[in-house]
């Protein structure tokens, strides 16, 4: 029996090892007012804060996400909107000692020719390289999760005859971390990338008070995506309420939708 619980504990613990270390250091998004034909410069910095040697590969590939919880990473050149072709990386390998950081460098070559206005955008992944050692005779599973990190590359063109058109896909509340959450998921069908927030009013039903006003966290949105914004409501009892979500961005520019909401007694 003792035996049994023995391999038991080495199997799970193969199993849940974790690749851990890296980390990059100045943002997960990057974001340029751009010109036809001008080159931007921008860096990426990485730090090994692990204990061993580690390689690190960069790469680009094109991105996007919905309110379903789909990313979608692709090949570069397959949005019509990427700017993946304009990117040039100063290397796509690096390799950091125990604790040591370093800066990948990359410039953006804006064409002479960009007509339409609007974001144009692609991720620069940053990815551990799993070290195989084929000398390497362990018997059991040994699995190794690796975390990888996409930065956003965003550039507005002629942004000023660009807008976003943000748009209510949902709403539902759930439990979340013993919090109850109203999540709104919001699309943005324009051209400009934006970050809004999203703030429901709540009135008494049966009264028009109003009781109160919550806010989400402000969060990115590229044009021809959605996602889930989360807003804290666990102030409000159990009832149905008349509600006003207004989802509003940078410029002040405020998209609103009634509705009614039903907090239920979990």
């Amino acid at each position: 029996m003792i035996k049994s619980i023995l391999v038991l504990l080495i199997f799970f613990l193969q199993f849940c090892f974790l690749k851990a270390g890296i980390v990059v250091i100045n943002g997960l998004s990057h974001s340029y007012n751009i010109e036809n034909g001008k080159v931007y410069k921008g860096k990426i910095e990485i730090e090994n804060t692990g204990n061993q040697i580690q390689s690190v590969k960069l790469f680009l590939q094109d991105y996007s996400y919905k309110s379903n919880g789909t990313i979608y990473y692709s090949a570069p050149q397959t949005n019509s909107k990427t700017n993946s072709g304009w990117i040039k990386m100063n290397t796509n390998l690096v390799t950091l000692k125990a604790k040591q950081k370093t800066e990948v460098y990359y410039e953006i070559n804006v064409p002479n020719n960009i007509s339409e206005p609007g974001t144009y955008w692609s991720v620069i992944m940053v990815e551990p390289v799993e070290e195989i050692n084929p000398n390497n005779n362990k018997q059991g599973v040994n699995i190794t999760s690796i975390i990888r990190y996409a930065i956003q590359v965003i550039t507005d063109f002629d942004s000023e005859k660009a807008k976003p058109d943000l748009k209510f896909e949902g709403i539902k509340i759930e439990k979340q971390e013993g919090k109850q959450m109203l999540k709104v998921a919001i699309a943005n069908k324009g051209n400009l990338y934006c970050k809004p927030t999203v703030t429901v009013e709540i009135y008494n039903k049966k009264t028009g008070e109003k009781l109160g006003n919550f806010s989400s966290m402000a969060s990115g949105l590229l044009p021809q995506t959605s996602k889930y914004y989360h807003i804290d409501i666990s102030k409000i009892s159990p009832d149905k309420y008349n509600a006003v979500l207004i989802a509003t961005d940078e410029e002040e520019n405020a998209f609103a939708l009634n509705v009614e909401l039903e907090v239920k007694n979990d």
